[in-house]
């Protein structure tokens, strides 16, 4: 019954996104300075905040047979969307629904969406916890932690945590890891950023794999 309850989630958003978006206007998001003051807002208020926290839960419930029931995914390659930054995360969400980022299935999700809704959805993502996953290899944990402060610290924080505009990378899926960093390295076009590519391209595939397996085991 579980599985044919995911797999009808999965059809109806599918539904969503090949169909509905096609006829939805796109409401882009506050300002960036009218987001931040909302979200200061929103957490100086626990009845605002668990609001937020509710409502976002419902309009994300099409998210949920990929990134699960609270954004920690059961998938290796699927992201972990709980722990991130709100800002950051509105900021990935709006990418996907204006084209600054290319996924023909998430940008069709994330185009019926109301401004309201994505910010409700990012507040609620981000007051979820992310567990660490211990390593398989706990030498290439290690030796991946070295690469990281070496390549990635300056950004991501010593904790990788990440900030308001850079992604948290604690707790995240390793194959997603890897293969967002060889998407980087090789400039295909599939994920584009100046600095990243200049970093994943100074990182070999085992020195990339290493920085995986360390960052799945930070909480």
């Amino acid at each position: 019954m579980r599985l044919f309850c995911s797999c009808l989630i999965w059809i109806i958003a599918s539904a969503i996104s090949t169909s509905i978006h096609a006829a939805y206007v796109w409401m882009p998001s506050p300002p960036p300075e009218e987001i931040e003051a909302k979200l200061a807002r929103v957490s100086a208020d626990p009845a605002a905040l668990k609001a937020a926290i509710a409502a976002g839960k419902r309009a994300a419930f099409f998210c949920v047979n990929c990134h699960g029931e609270v954004g920690v995914s059961a998938l290796d390659h699927v992201p972990n969307l709980a722990g991130q930054n709100a800002f950051f995360l509105l900021t990935q969400i709006d990418k996907f629904g204006d084209g600054r980022r290319k996924d023909d299935f998430m940008s069709g999700l994330v185009k019926v969406l109301k401004p309201v809704e994505r910010f409700n959805i990012a507040v609620f993502y981000s007051s979820q916890p992310v567990p660490p996953t211990p390593a398989k290899d706990p030498g290439l944990a290690l030796a991946g932690g070295r690469h990281f402060r070496r390549a990635c610290a300056g950004c991501h924080g010593v904790n990788a945590h990440g900030t308001r505009e850079i992604a948290r990378l604690a707790g995240q899926r390793g194959d997603y890891l890897i293969t967002t960093l060889r998407n980087y390295r090789s400039g295909s076009g599939l994920r584009a950023d100046a600095r990243m590519t200049g970093v994943a391209r100074t990182l070999s595939d085992a020195e990339i794999d290493a920085i995986a397996s360390f960052l799945g085991t930070l909480p």
